[in-house]
């Protein structure tokens, strides 16, 4: 049985609202979340019963919004654009995903990387896959490669991100076109 309209609203407007306090800061708190989606503490509570549960669902849909951008990605642009367009989408989910880091426990933090690293790294495959049938991307990386190159975002300082995470990604994709 689906949930009832305003259920589903409310649960998008606090997962909304839980995006933009990671986003924002590092300290999240969900007096704060349950503020700014305009609902009381209860109905948070009544969609997520724990804070995990609610960092969770946020991360869970940024790994959705990532893998489902890929096929659209693929059909409206060149390969390498495509991939450059990807990547700048997970400089966006890696801004995100720095407040979750820092507020989820290490064991709760791995088992939501471990549940996603399968999906990313496919969507990963099927844009160097594009790339290599036009003859754009070097046969001898994979994704594996990509996700290890990736990792830098990480390390970013937030005070730098604007201009260093962008120029990073430009010089992973002019490392995998093909010579």
């Amino acid at each position: 049985m689906s949930p009832r309209a305003d259920a589903a609203q409310n649960r998008e407007r606090i997962l909304v609202a839980a995006r933009a306090a990671l986003a924002a800061s590092e300290e999240v708190r969900l007096s704060a979340i349950a503020r700014a989606a305009g609902v009381g503490q209860g109905t948070l509570y009544r969609h997520f019963p724990t804070r995990e549960d609610l960092l969770a669902a946020v991360y869970e849909r940024e790994v959705d919004e990532l893998v489902s951008a890929v096929p659209r990605l693929c059909e409206e642009h060149v390969p390498l654009a495509a991939l450059r367009l990807w990547l700048g989408e997970v400089a966006d989910y890696a801004r995100v995903k720095r407040g979750l880091i820092a507020a989820v426990e290490a064991t709760v933090w791995r088992e939501l990387t471990d549940a996603s690293i399968t999906r990313i790294t496919s969507a990963i495959d099927e844009l160097l896959q594009a790339g290599r049938r036009t003859g754009d991307v070097r046969n001898d990386v994979d994704a594996r490669d990509v996700t290890l190159l990736i990792g830098y975002l990480a390390r970013v300082n937030e005070e730098e991100w604007d201009t260093r995470a962008r120029h990073l990604l430009d010089v992973i994709i002019d490392g995998l076109r093909r010579r």
